[in-house]
């Protein structure tokens, strides 16, 4: 098969394959007569997997499996793709707890995110209550994406209570791949106001809906890594 028909195949360039194989991403072309560079039915399989596997698993994941496939070690493969399954879904748990904690609050008329209302805290306590490391909620801060107070006598950051769900929210997508999706949701988070629970509420679920689409997209990275494996004779 020739460079271009399969780039024609998978709407890539040809420079994209090469960089591909340059990568070590799948098998080195093999040479025609003539000196041509030709691809096999498994290097076709290979630029699939890699085209399917990409978009839920994210390149870095993807490159380990294929490198581990053309080693011959399998279970290699499929523990980098199951470490990432994981990860994904405990996102998924993450935000799924997260919308429950905020249709509780809004079903109870809660305004203040919790049962110390109107006591503002210090980074260390925020930062221990959710799971968010200093250095990021500083971050967030310069971002403008949360909000803080200097304490009077000390000069140290205080954040209202309210300002709790913002941080609540920016941690659901704190490792998401960067996209249009995520920026434009990050925005939202930058301008909701901290006592809106419904808003809140709506937030949390938009996340969970990012995290169970890009489950769908793992699943069809995984059927085409099956069908990969099957083709190398990889699994019985």
């Amino acid at each position: 098969m020739r460079p271009v028909d399969l780039a024609r195949e998978l709407k890539l360039s040809t420079n994209t394959l090469r960089g591909y194989e340059a990568r070590g991403l799948v098998p080195p072309a093999v040479r025609s007569p003539k000196g041509y560079r030709m691809y096999t039915e498994v290097h076709r399989a290979y630029f699939h997997c890699l085209r399917a596997m990409a978009p839920g698993f994210g390149m870095e994941v993807t490159s380990e499996v294929l490198r581990a496939l053309q080693a011959g070690d399998v279970d290699a493969a499929l523990w980098a793709a199951g470490r990432a399954q994981a990860a994904l879904h405990r996102e998924q748990l993450l935000a799924a707890e997260t919308a429950e904690r905020f249709s509780s609050e809004a079903e109870a008329g809660d305004t203040q995110g919790g049962q110390h209302a109107g006591e503002p805290v210090g980074i260390g306590e925020l930062s221990g209550e959710t799971g968010v490391p200093r250095s990021a909620l500083r971050y967030w801060e310069k971002e403008g994406l949360v909000s803080s107070l200097r304490d009077e006598e000390n000069g140290y950051r205080k954040y209202g209570r309210s300002e709790l769900r913002k941080v609540l929210l920016m941690r659901l997508l704190r490792s998401a791949v960067y996209s249009e999706e995520a920026v434009q949701w990050k925005e939202a988070v930058k301008r909701l106001d901290p006592d809106d629970t419904e808003e809140a509420h709506r937030l949390a679920l938009e996340a969970l809906h990012y995290w169970n689409a890009l489950a769908r997209l793992q699943l069809k990275g995984l059927h085409s890594l099956y069908s990969l494996c099957r083709q190398l004779e990889l699994l019985e």
